[in-house]
């Protein structure tokens, strides 16, 4: 399909959040009915000439609208715009909605649902999901090595991690946190999180999970997710939540 340039209304800007800006822009179209329940989405390629981003920022933004119940994917037919967009989504608290200590909580939710998750990706993954993860793993080590903005990388690694599960509701979830905590990885990205090497550390703890599920170490994949994930929080200032 051909797509015209888009209104200087579609146009991206550059900074920060490109990911975000995608997704409100078909989240609009989509809940005034320019995008129709059932139709298709432009493929990848197509939206990111539209928007002008990569392919990884536009992956990140259709996960983040399947995570919200907006779009569906068919495996080899792409995405399509739900039934009932937004109705069949889980709602968690966006960062300014926080109460102090929730951010704690949520990161406990995340660990007990990727640590699951690797476990799982270390019993069934193939050749194929080893070859995704390892993608996503090299293009987070390029945005470091290159300066660049690896958020959406590191959201690739654990999308890769969930596919690897075989669980296509486990997969879900996992896209949808994935949505709602994209905003806590962007700190490593800034130049003081550069300086403190806050993404080499974090990709040191990606590199021990990856290591685990091509292993097929179940136990060590556990452990490995356990650990990025308190280093994650450690990273934002996030301590042990009490009682």
């Amino acid at each position: 399909m051909k797509l015209e340039r888009p209104p200087a209304s579609d146009e991206v800007a550059r900074p920060r959040g490109l990911a975000d800006q995608i997704v409100r822009a078909l989240q609009a179209r989509i809940e005034s009915g320019e995008l129709a329940p059932g139709s298709r989405l432009p493929t990848e390629h197509a939206l990111g000439a539209r928007f002008g981003v990569s392919r990884a920022v536009v992956r990140e933004a259709i996960a983040r609208l399947k995570a919200d119940g907006y779009v569906a994917t068919r495996q080899g037919a792409g995405a399509f715009v739900a039934g009932e967009p937004g109705h069949a989504s889980f709602r968690l608290p966006s960062e300014g909605e926080l109460a102090p200590g929730e951010l704690a909580q949520l990161f406990e939710l995340r660990a007990a649902v990727e640590v699951a998750t690797a476990r799982l990706a270390a019993e069934r993954r193939t050749r194929a999901d080893l070859a995704e993860i390892r993608r996503a793993l090299d293009e987070v080590s390029r945005a470091i090595e290159e300066g660049t903005d690896g958020v959406a990388a590191d959201g690739a690694f654990h999308r890769a991690i969930a596919l690897a599960a075989h669980n296509a509701h486990l997969q879900r979830f996992v896209e949808f946190l994935g949505f709602h905590f994209a905003e806590t990885r962007r700190p490593a990205w800034t130049e003081a999180g550069r300086r403190a090497r806050r993404p080499h550390a974090a990709q040191r703890e990606h590199e021990r999970v990856y290591v685990a599920i091509a292993r097929g170490d179940a136990r060590g994949a556990e452990r490995a997710a356990a650990d990025h994930l308190r280093g994650s929080a450690a990273r934002l200032g996030v301590g042990r939540r009490r009682p």
